[in-house]
């Protein structure tokens, strides 16, 4: 088994920046490609950004430009840079795992961290 634990959400102004942060343990060497999904209350979970074991990364047309997804593979850890939030990122934010390479839209994740609320507000 594979866990996933999120960090660094919270409160940001709009037009501010937060990082987020994914550390996986337990099986974690199972894990290829890993990504980013985000829910807002009462609409359906959007997948944000994909990172395959390579690097290679995907943004979904909401955030292209602003989000930066990357790995350290020393510290088995996923990050994610939000710059320019908007009021529509707020959601919660999941970091999931694949024990396949693919990323973009063939993506499938086979685990989940908890989620990290980020609200991005005046």
């Amino acid at each position: 088994q594979v866990q996933l634990v999120e960090s660094g959400g919270g409160l940001v102004q709009p037009g501010g920046s937060l990082r987020l942060s994914c550390e996986a343990s337990g099986s974690f060497r199972s894990i290829d490609a890993m990504a980013w999904y985000r829910q807002a209350p009462g609409m359906q979970r959007e997948l944000v950004a994909t990172i395959t074991s390579s690097g290679t990364a995907y943004y979904s047309d909401s955030v292209k430009s602003r989000f930066t997804v990357t790995r350290d593979h020393a510290k088995n850890t996923m990050f994610m840079l939000m710059n320019s939030l908007k009021p529509e990122d707020t959601a919660v934010y999941y970091c999931t795992a694949s024990r396949d390479p693919y990323g973009s839209h063939w993506y499938r994740a086979d685990y989940w961290g908890q989620g990290t609320q980020v609200t991005v507000s005046s």
